[in-house]
């Protein structure tokens, strides 16, 4: 699932501090045994996937958080993972990108315009988008922690199609239309 030579491009961005504790989750169901669940994730269901993915490609999650005070939304989360056979091998932030013409993280919004950015400059600079999850807070943590008391085992991706049926994420990149049924 992770490289022994993981990448972090720029381990300075303020937007690090929301990805780092998923890098550390990564890293504890990895070194698990297939058993292992936490909130629904499997090893065995994540390297499924992983190795369902293009040989070199890219994910992508922006997740935005509503902020009621001042009426606006902010990013919270904006990673992009460089997937080469099956395996993340880089991680780094929006951040990244901005030297290469992506406005400043703090003026992202959560449309059209942005997430056409993003996989533009990721696609030219990373390698082709396999899927990319835009999303608010609400939704993604109710996609990452949602576990299913009985089973132990939870169709995450199931999960996510459903969510994106209700308009509460979008879901873009290459193998969505391919696996529009499954995710």
């Amino acid at each position: 699932m992770l490289a022994e030579e993981l990448i972090v491009v720029d381990a300075a961005s303020p937007l690090w501090n929301n990805a780092r504790p998923l890098l550390d989750i990564a890293l504890k169901i990895e070194q698990q045994n297939g058993s292992y669940t936490w909130h629904g994730w499997q090893k065995e269901s994540i390297n499924a996937f992983m190795q369902g993915l293009p040989a070199h490609c890219a994910l992508i999650a922006g997740v935005w958080q509503e902020d009621v005070a001042q009426q606006q939304e902010s990013l919270w989360l904006g990673c992009v993972l460089e997937v080469r056979e099956g395996v993340v091998c880089s991680i780094r932030t929006f951040a990244a990108f901005e030297d290469a013409g992506l406005p400043p993280t703090t003026q992202l919004e959560p449309g059209f315009a942005h997430a056409q950015e993003l996989l533009s400059l990721t696609k030219s600079l990373i390698a082709p988008v396999a899927w990319a999850l835009f999303t608010d807070k609400t939704t993604w943590d109710e996609w990452l922690l949602t576990d299913n008391d009985v089973e132990q085992h939870i169709d995450k991706g199931q999960l996510l199609a459903s969510f994106s049926q209700q308009g509460r994420c979008v879901l873009l990149g290459s193998q969505v239309s391919q696996h529009r049924h499954h995710l």
